[in-house]
């Protein structure tokens, strides 16, 4: 049987299993106008963020080379979260993703928990985005005078208005600003391999493994500091979940998905790890910071002109993605939840291009008290707002793991038939994930600065879900029956 046969039967299966599932009310309305290039970049502009390109600086000074491993640790932990997910969304494609099929196996308060964690993660996601984009503007001589909150304003309201356009103009701006990452990665990586075989002098200094032998080693600063960047590290593939959500607006997400989630892998290896690697060797560790891109400070140094700017207007093309995702990901997710009672009703409002802009429009809401963070504390936002989102975003990981062990056993039981596409090691995987996640949040404690102080929120977080379920706990009883009784029609 020719492999054509094998894939057109592979999604004869996963098609069929999905007629027997049950459908979501939050599904409807949405338009089909993403396409395989459009989705397939969006996964490889998921795992290329602000979490590379501006959080790799200070991970850097403080970490040094062992940073390399932390990200492929995390690479690997993330990319099984994603192949579960995808997993689900063969079964069951939704616009609602993991937060819908929270809802199916593990109850309205399941998907009620997962997706105001998730709305926790992008929310705060949106503040660090809109704080990296007035940092790296700043990196202009020309912008200097302007504050950074008014830097970070207008960048919200620039990229907002570009969401709520439609969603084919988000894919075909995502699918751009995807390529100018890769494109300018890639040349990057060429720039890197070139300065260290030819070992040409970058900032005085004589690129090669001497850049780590003679400055700390592999772990310059011991084990500690790289333990306690690892939810950093996490917070830097936060948007490669965004594939799920993407693919309930694409017309063939059994082909498409399927070949976006298992290109992965060689993604982190490639852009994250080959990166950080070439990082360490052209420039000791201790010559990075927090405040500018790494690859702006390599490209500083070798004194070609304009690279810096060029890399730097990179970097912003990148902060403004992960912005544009953030907002596309939580209008989506918003509306899953509005259709069952479980967020405010205007969140499920849609405009006449399709696009549900009321969850759009609270997400950009807390974009604006960001803009108050960078006016109060503009050196601290980046930082504070990272360690928020990363709680946010393991809530988000562990509910989709937890989620996929309810839908394993499901299909155990023999009531939903599985899609041939699956997690790898699935009853072992899912506990091992879970595991890593729980250990990244207990080794937060060990940040005494920002770290232990974003712990002290998970009390606050946690009561104002349950109050928060309380108030809309009846609401959303009856959305819920309402709902399964017009589905049972």
């Amino acid at each position: 049987m020719s492999n054509d046969a094998v894939d057109t039967a592979a999604v004869d299966a996963a098609r069929a299993a999905e007629s027997q599932a049950p459908a979501d009310a939050g599904d409807a309305g949405y338009s089909k106008d993403l396409k395989a290039r459009h989705v397939n970049m969006i996964a490889i502009g998921g795992a290329i963020g602000t979490g590379l390109f501006l959080g790799a600086g200070g991970r850097l000074h403080s970490a040094g080379p062992a940073l390399a491993l932390a990200y492929l640790v995390c690479g690997v932990i993330a990319f099984f979260v994603v192949r579960a997910l995808g997993e689900m969304v063969l079964y069951r494609p939704s616009s609602g993703s993991f937060v819908s099929y929270a809802r199916e196996f593990l109850g309205e308060k399941g998907a009620y928990v997962a997706g105001w964690m998730y709305f926790l993660n992008w929310s705060t996601t949106c503040i660090a985005d809109i704080t990296a984009i007035a940092l790296y503007t700043h990196y202009w001589s020309f912008f200097t005078d302007i504050p950074q909150w008014v830097l970070a304003l207008i960048a919200l309201a620039v990229v907002l208005a570009v969401n709520l356009i439609s969603v084919k103009y988000f894919g075909e701006m995502e699918f751009w600003f995807a390529i100018i990452k890769v494109a300018a990665l890639v040349a990057f990586m060429f720039v890197g391999i070139f300065l260290v075989s030819t070992q040409h002098d970058v900032g005085g200094e004589t690129p090669g493994l001497s850049m780590i032998t003679d400055h700390g080693g592999f772990l310059p600063n011991g084990v500690m500091p790289v333990v306690i960047v690892l939810q950093g590290v996490v917070f830097a593939y936060a948007s490669l979940e965004l594939v799920g959500v993407a693919a309930g607006e694409t017309k063939d997400p059994h082909k498409i998905v399927p070949r976006a989630v298992n290109s992965i892998m060689w993604r982190v290896g490639l852009f994250y790890v080959g990166s950080v690697v070439l990082l360490a060797l052209l420039l000791p560790g201790s010559v990075y910071s927090a405040d500018e891109s790494p690859f702006v400070t390599v490209l500083s140094k070798i004194g070609v002109s304009g690279a810096g700017d060029v890399m730097n207007f990179v970097v912003l093309t990148a902060a403004m993605s992960s912005l544009n995702s953030g907002l596309y990901s939580t209008g989506r997710i918003l509306r899953s939840m509005a259709m069952a009672g479980s967020a405010p009703k205007f969140t499920a409002k849609m405009n006449r291009n399709q696009v549900p802009y009321g969850g759009i429009l609270l997400t950009a809401s807390i974009g604006v008290l960001g803009v108050g963070l960078n006016s109060v504390v503009p050196e601290k936002a980046f930082e504070i707002v990272l360690n928020v989102a990363s709680l946010g975003i393991i809530g988000t990981w562990i509910s989709i793991m937890v989620c996929h062990l309810a839908f394993v056993k499901r299909a155990k039981e023999g009531l939903i038939t599985r899609p041939s596409f699956r997690l790898p090691g699935s009853g072992v995987t899912e506990y091992v994930t879970i595991a890593f996640l729980l250990a990244v949040l207990g080794l937060m404690w060990k940040d005494a600065e920002i770290g232990r102080k974003t712990l002290f929120l998970i009390p606050i977080i946690a009561a104002a879900l349950v109050a928060g379920w309380y108030a809309i706990k009846r609401k959303a009883g009856r959305e819920t029956d309402r709902e399964a009784a017009e589905l049972s029609k």
